[in-house]
């Protein structure tokens, strides 16, 4: 058998892969390094399946388009939060030509990168000044290193949060070098506690507002304004990481009042407003945009972020910079509704209930109550009710595996034995798509 293994070239020639040659080349090699110790080892294999099985994952991790059937808006695992084909347009651009990211074009000399931006973020957000980086965890970094220093940074024991993707706050804090100070307990932290942790070694008071868990029951934590109140006292500034990036709680660019579901979620806006020396918030979450990290607040603690060494390794790059400033400009013509994470959420029920209806005639199953939930860590809690088509009497695992695999790969939710379709988060306009998906996994 061994005698019989085939050779590289012939291998390749075998197995048709829309891959790049360089990787069916570099696969069909290992295929038969593999094929050999495991025939050697006296087991019954072949090369073409080990290739073609490698192959088949290797093409599943290519970045593609999927259908998020699931009802989380904004999936971290499926990218967050879609771009407007405004913002798309303007990344595309800065992406594939020159541009002016870093020249001023009235002067013809070297400019500041991002201006524009920053203009169109003091103007939405009342504050003195703004700079954007890569992400949130890096704009919190900065402000650490920056404003904190290696002095004492007083945080409440409740916000020492945890997000996806193995970040934890205790230990970006140690790597700022700023010196965490842990006041309150984990579910009661009050004004008091920040008052007994003051000192002259203290830099910076952080609060975190939790985007992925609620504090319930017997629980207190000490208000922005009595924070702010505390820190003015000793001359100290807050920083509020609110996260998931809500300009105003007011949520102007939706008609009638903010629903239900953002209650309790702090806007920029108003974190300004009650005295935060600085607001850091993520791009691609509730602001609808690309993935940054956004800083706004007075203008000598960003210009002492703007200027740290670290500053430049966490810059926001150009392509990503076009794109936040075609989002913002939506918020500024008030258009911000036009954002397709607003979009989804304002879908009404009615409506949803009519595409599903167009679904269950080839996948049978039925419509019921259901909810959708913003995602990402936005909001937690918050659910919009949604209708979702329930899909039983099958192989569920197996319709899943089916669903993965459809040209335009389809991802939905399993629960207790059920296929459960969620269409609030996929366009109107891949609507024929997913149901094609749908009659094929089904039959």
């Amino acid at each position: 058998m061994l005698r019989h293994l085939p050779s590289v070239d012939a291998l390749v020639r075998e197995i048709g892969s829309p891959l790049p040659a360089t990787l069916v080349t570099e696969i069909a090699r290992r295929s038969i390094d593999e094929a050999r110790e495991r025939l050697s080892a006296g087991e019954e294999v072949e090369a073409r399946s080990i290739a073609e099985d490698k192959l088949s994952r290797l093409e599943n991790s290519r970045p593609r388009k999927v259908l998020n059937a699931t009802g989380v808006l904004l999936h971290t695992n499926l990218g967050r939060a879609p771009l407007s084909a405004a913002a798309a347009e303007a990344a595309r651009q800065a992406a594939t030509g020159y541009g002016n990211l870093e020249f001023d074009l009235s002067t013809g000399r070297r400019g500041g990168r991002g201006a524009y931006v920053q203009t169109l973020l003091r103007v939405l957000t009342g504050a003195e000044a703004a700079m954007v980086v890569g992400n949130n965890a890096g704009a919190l970094l900065l402000a650490l290193a920056a404003i904190g220093g290696d002095g004492r940074v007083p945080v409440s024991r409740g916000e020492l949060i945890e997000i996806g993707g193995s970040y934890r706050l205790p230990e970006l804090m140690a790597a700022s070098h700023a010196r965490m100070v842990e006041v309150g307990t984990t579910n009661r932290t009050r004004r008091s506690d920040y008052e007994r942790a003051m000192t002259d070694d203290t830099t910076l008071l952080l609060k975190v507002h939790p985007s992925n868990y609620r504090v319930m029951g017997f629980s207190e934590d000490t208000s922005l304004p009595d924070l702010v109140e505390v820190g003015r006292e000793h001359g100290v500034p807050v920083a509020f990481d609110i996260g998931s990036g809500l300009l105003d709680d007011n949520v102007p660019w939706l008609e009638g009042p903010p629903p239900g579901w953002l209650k309790d979620e702090p806007g920029v806006r108003q974190a300004l407003t009650a005295g935060a020396g600085i607001v850091s918030f993520s791009g691609d979450k509730l602001l609808g945009g690309p993935q940054a990290g956004i800083v706004v607040g007075r203008g000598e603690l960003i210009e002492r972020m703007a200027t740290h060494p670290i500053a430049r390794a966490l810059r926001i790059d150009g392509a990503n910079l076009a794109a936040l400033a075609a989002t913002l400009e939506l918020y500024a013509d008030g258009r911000g509704s036009e954002i397709p994470f607003w979009q989804m959420a304002a879908h009404s029920y009615e409506d949803l209930e009519i595409r599903l209806g167009r679904l269950r005639t080839v996948a049978g199953g039925d419509i019921r109550a259901g909810s959708s939930v913003p995602g990402a860590g936005s909001v937690p809690g918050a659910e919009l009710a949604t209708p979702v088509l329930a899909i039983t009497d099958i192989n569920t695992d197996a319709v899943w595996d089916r669903l993965l695999a459809s040209e335009t790969p389809v991802v939905a939710r399993r629960d207790a034995g059920q296929l459960i379709i969620d269409v609030r988060a996929v366009p109107v306009s891949d609507d024929d798509a997913l149901a094609d998906a749908l009659a094929a996994a089904c039959r």
